[in-house]
C-alpha cells in the first residue's frame, strides 16, 4: 500500500500513450506477479502497437498517474464485427496502490469512454485460478456478471471466465 492515502485530485487519468509507457506497462504488469513473461510481453506489445498505428490499432489506453508515475492502466477496444461491444483487454494496478480506488477509477473511466464511443457492453476475461479470486470479486463488485466459463482454456485446469456489463 502507499504510505499515504491518495486523494482523487492526486490521480491524473491520462489517455495519451507515450514511449515511456512501454516500460511503464511492463513494470506494472510484472509487479503484480500474476502474469507470465509471455503475458507481460503481450501487454507491452499492445502499447507498441498503439504507438505505431495510433487509433487505427484498435487499442485505447488510460493511465492513472500520480506525480508523473503510472500506478495503473487499462487497455480496451471495440470488438470487431460487433455493433457496440468492447473488450477490456488489461487493467492492472501496482500492488503498492491496490485498494486505493485506482482500479475502480480506471474501470469507471473506461466505461464512460466506451459509452461515448457508442459502446453498449464491456466484456472482460480472466482466469478461474485461485490467484484471480480477488480480480473476479473486483469485477462482480463493479457490476459485471459471469456469462461464460471455458474449461481448460489457458492450460489444463485453468478455465477462462468471461464477464459482461451492459452500460
Amino acid at each position: 500500500m502507499l504510505a499515504d492515502p491518495l486523494t482523487a485530485s492526486q490521480v491524473v487519468i491520462r489517455d495519451r500513450v507515450r514511449k515511456a509507457d512501454l516500460d511503464g506497462v511492463r513494470d506494472i504488469v510484472e509487479s503484480t506477479k500474476f502474469f507470465s513473461a509471455e503475458e507481460v510481453e503481450v501487454a507491452r506489445s499492445l502499447v507498441a502497437e498503439r504507438l505505431r498505428l495510433g487509433a487505427a490499432s484498435g487499442y485505447s489506453f488510460l493511465f492513472a498517474d500520480v506525480e508523473g508515475r503510472s500506478l495503473g492502466y487499462a487497455c480496451y477496444g471495440r470488438i470487431a464485427g460487433t455493433r457496440g461491444s468492447f473488450d477490456l483487454y488489461w487493467i492492472a494496478v501496482r500492488p503498492s496502490a491496490q485498494g486505493s480506488g485506482i482500479g475502480r477509477r480506471l474501470l469507471a473511466e473506461t466505461e464512460t469512454r466506451v459509452c461515448s464511443q457508442g459502446g453498449e457492453r464491456v466484456y472482460i476475461e480472466t482466469s478461474e485460478k485461485e490467484l484471480y479470486r480477488g480480480t473476479r470479486s473486483f469485477y462482480r463488485r463493479a457490476g459485471y456478471r459471469k456469462v461464460a466459463l471455458l474449461e481448460d482454456f489457458y492450460a489444463p485446469g485453468d478455465a477462462k471466465v468471461i464477464y459482461v456489463r451492459v452500460l
